[in-house]
């Protein structure tokens, strides 16, 4: 048995699935650290990723291009997103509270829209399996043929390609632009932010509508990029891992990298060892990245250290 689980860590196709698996985290993630660093706790990527995946898949279906169900699926991980901005930042309701609602409405939404588009309008549960225009693999030119690196980077879906490099766009635009500065200084101290100018509340939207756009397609390579349909609740905690990820890595883009890499290696992991068929319960094997998940949380959330101002409320002093 161990010598069956060691064989799988020396093959291509093994590290091409932990990227292809860490992907959705990755676009999740990347889009809530912004979110996260002015101040916004963006627990509910879950319910952004859930309405992006069913949006993907209607709106792969109804424009019959699968750019029309990202499109779809980003405005759906917006509404999602100024749904929570209006609760969290515009009325200061309790941002924790309000995510956890925009979750547990985004199953049921999502599920009620699917039937609705697929069951003839009449709300009714989708008998069949629907298919619809789905992302393809795109080969990098030359890249795709480099030994080793090739299939398992440049031989991927274009999301995958847009994931990697959200993690050196996402550090250059915290650390070397001046809107960079605006999110870090909103989530650290915003009255002293608002005192030089700095507006808090439109930081926060616009931090959130990004984390929308990334969580929404977080989504759409769920239903359009990995399994060409939609199934209830399909992101299976996804949400809460990337979230996971962003506390592991210390609100820091590398960091949040690696962790993504991390929870889509175990991911991987189970997937190739339920294919041995080994003595080992299906049920473990299915629970193991959440495992992975509960233990990043016990052993790093400890010693991390939140944004001064994340899950507090602004409200603008007079002057």
């Amino acid at each position: 048995m161990l010598e069956q689980i060691i064989q799988i860590f020396v093959t291509v196709e093994f590290y091409a699935a932990v990227i292809r698996l860490a992907t959705p985290l990755l676009l999740a993630a990347m889009g809530g650290l912004l979110a996260e660093r002015a101040g916004v706790v963006t627990f509910g990527m879950e319910g952004m990723m859930l309405m992006g995946a069913v949006a993907g898949v209607i709106g792969s279906y109804l424009t019959g291009s699968v750019w029309g169900g990202l499109a779809l699926a980003m405005v759906a991980g917006i509404a999602m997103a100024m749904a929570l901005a209006f609760m969290a930042v515009t009325i200061g309701a309790n941002q924790v509270v309000s995510a956890v609602a925009l979750n547990i409405g985004a199953v049921g939404l999502s599920s009620t829209l699917y039937a609705l588009v697929f069951a003839g309008g009449n709300g009714d549960v989708v008998q069949t399996v629907v298919k619809v225009p789905s992302l393809s693999v795109f080969k990098v030119p030359l890249l795709g043929d480099l030994p080793i690196l090739g299939p398992i980077l440049f031989n991927q879906l274009p999301l995958v390609y847009l994931a990697l490099l959200m993690a050196p766009v996402v550090w250059f635009v915290l650390y070397r632009t001046t809107w960079g500065l605006k999110i870090r200084a909103v989530g650290e101290h915003p009255h002293a932010a608002d005192t030089v100018g700095i507006n808090v509340v439109r930081v926060r939207y616009l931090t959130l509508i990004f984390t929308g756009i990334m969580a929404g397609l977080a989504g759409a390579f769920l239903s359009i990029g990995q399994l060409n349909t939609f199934q209830e609740n399909m992101s299976a905690g996804r949400g809460f891992i990337a979230y996971t990820a962003i506390v592991f890595g210390k609100w820091e883009p590398l960091g949040v990298f690696l962790g993504t890499l991390l929870f889509g290696l175990a991911d991987a992991l189970q997937l190739r060892i339920q294919a041995l068929n080994l003595a080992i319960p299906y049920q473990f094997l299915v629970a193991f990245p959440y495992l992975v998940t509960l233990i990043v949380l016990i052993l790093f959330v400890g010693k991390a250290t939140w944004p001064a101002a994340s899950g507090a409320p602004f409200k603008r002093e007079d002057k």
